[in-house]
């Protein structure tokens, strides 16, 4: 929904000069002197998945794009006016291993403001905690890939095939939410296992389990719902804002560009030019549920649409420069197309847009 229907939102402090001017739509400018907005040396939190150059990445040109709307210049990220908007308060991303890129993205566009003995850094089973003492302030991960309980809820061990999700649970995860200031959730990737989707009517715990098959559709309904009831019971509109980031397009199939067949994201070093190209892995069905879904809400949610812009960007993944969390097969070795991660981002990098997204969205979302 439109934030133009409400009264002034939490946070905003006022308008982009170009009043509605649509952030999301615009294109790549290279830019060497304000990119990249931090180096991947200087933040000790991204994840060695994430590390690319660590990891021998031989060029760092992903790192040199920023993101231009077409109709209005985005405001730069102040990394100070963010953190004393936090004092005081928590913001939590809750969703899968892309929230959790975003939120250590986050982090690294603002630890480097605090001194080394008034922040940390801290894991509690889903939940990992980053504190900014001297500001009071926490920025939080919560694992929670399907925001709704499921089989594959363990922070750690979750590489399930056979994924099942519990119909009307988001009270399991949604109980360590509570009192969250501004909260970003995603969820995606995990529902893509197919066209339908199992779903458990009843407990874990129960001998039988109750199993039903829903189209992905429909079960992603069930749980964008629930998302949204649990926000109208549990955030006030007045003092807390809620965003939702839209699906991170992945780059898995070359013949989507018209690339060689059989490749993907792997030796890809330049943008896709062509402004109207869409992914196959990216499915419209899905947000066509969420706008449906959204569009009815009683609570102002600010739709972060990082699709469509992120889906030029087959340059900005992974790929092979990534800690291996099991060693690699002579074969794997031999052809490096078969391990690309063609899924998540390096960083500094693409997140970081993202994120510059969000802060236009909260100071200024009109």
């Amino acid at each position: 929904m439109q934030p133009s229907k409400w009264e002034k939102l939490p946070f905003a402090i006022g308008k982009l000069k170009e009043e509605g001017c649509d952030v999301f739509s615009g294109r790549w400018v290279r830019d060497e002197v304000t990119r990249p907005l931090y180096d991947e040396s200087d933040c000790p939190y991204i994840q060695p998945q994430l590390t690319c150059q660590e990891h021998g990445r031989p060029d760092r040109s992903y790192q040199y794009w920023r993101w231009q709307p077409h109709g209005c210049d985005l405001p730069s990220f102040n990394a100070s006016l963010m953190l004393e908007t936090l004092r005081g308060k928590r913001m939590m991303f809750v969703g899968d291993s892309l929230n959790r890129g975003q939120y250590v993205s986050m982090i690294c566009l603002l630890h480097s403001l605090i001194p080394d003995e008034e922040k940390s850094m801290e894991t509690f089973d889903s939940l990992t905690v980053f504190t900014a003492k001297e500001y009071n302030a926490t920025i939080e991960f919560y694992w929670a890939p399907f925001l709704l309980e499921s089989n594959s809820d363990n922070a750690v061990i979750h590489r399930i095939s056979d994924r099942i999700v519990r119909r009307g649970s988001i009270n399991k995860h949604g109980r360590k939410w509570k009192g969250v200031d501004i909260m970003v959730f995603n969820t995606y990737l995990w529902w893509m296992t197919g066209l339908n989707m199992k779903i458990l009517q009843g407990s874990f715990e129960d001998e039988v389990q109750d199993i039903v098959e829903l189209s992905t559709e429909d079960a992603y309904r069930m749980a964008m719902k629930s998302m949204l009831r649990w926000v109208r019971k549990n955030m006030n509109p007045k003092k807390t804002r809620v965003f939702f980031t839209s699906m991170s397009p992945s780059h898995g199939k070359s013949i989507d560009w018209s690339g060689e067949e059989g490749g993907n994201c792997y030796n890809q070093t330049t943008l896709i030019e062509d402004p109207n190209y869409w992914g196959s892995d990216s499915r419209k069905s899905i947000m066509e549920v969420i706008g449906d879904v959204f569009g009815q809400s009683k609570f102002p949610i600010t739709f972060l649409n990082i699709t469509q812009l992120s889906s030029y960007r087959r340059d900005a993944h992974t790929s092979i420069y990534k800690k291996q969390w099991t060693p690699l097969t002579s074969e794997q070795l031999a052809n490096p197309v078969s391990y690309a991660d063609c899924v998540h981002w390096c960083m500094p990098g693409l997140q970081d847009t993202w994120n510059e997204l969000l802060f236009t969205k909260l100071f200024y979302p009109y």
